[in-house]
């Protein structure tokens, strides 16, 4: 049960050196975006590619080829959905889903808060983290689409906001 003989080991070995090298090589052909954490689709190909390149290295039952094969399509689907991600708005929305404010100017947005299952404290611990003591000093706290939360401290100038895409923020604009 703790040692099978070396030619498990060899094997692993083996596979190590020749994936790691084949997924290093179609990650950068394929761009920084394929491991970025953007949203629930880039996150669910990340976790995707960990179990494939697991399942290479330790399972018997798949050759390399068989592995290679499966990472390569994983990385050519998620560059596809996001080649379509960028040329269609209706595509993104599908995929991506919107930002959501959650506060605004000192008010927490109650139906929001329970349509993304976020609770006021979480909200304040965002604020904390990103160094305020107040939720007096905070302009708006938006969940991002990557399940992240934004905290945007009040503006001191005019100009665009960072809030233009945010669900819920023009009914709320002043």
């Amino acid at each position: 049960m703790l040692f099978n003989g070396w030619s498990g080991v060899v094997r692993i070995i083996i596979m190590a050196l020749t994936v790691y090298p084949a997924l290093i090589f179609m990650l950068r052909i394929s761009g920084k975006r394929t491991l970025s954490k953007m949203n629930m689709f880039d996150m669910v190909i990340t976790v995707a590619i960990g179990s494939v390149v697991a399942s290479v290295m330790l399972s018997n039952k798949m050759t390399i080829v068989e592995g290679l094969t499966g990472l390569g399509m994983l990385i050519v689907l998620q560059f596809a959905v996001t080649w379509l991600e960028v040329r269609s708005e209706g595509f993104t929305s599908l995929i991506k889903g919107e930002p959501q404010l959650l506060l605004y100017h000192g008010q927490y947005m109650e139906k929001a808060l329970k349509k993304e299952r976020v609770k006021k404290d979480e909200v304040r611990q965002a604020i904390r983290a990103d160094g305020l003591a107040s939720v007096e000093e905070t302009e708006a706290v938006v969940l991002e689409t990557d399940g992240t939360f934004s905290v945007i401290k009040h503006k001191h100038q005019n100009g665009q906001s960072s809030l233009k895409d945010v669900e819920g923020w023009e009914r709320n604009k002043a």
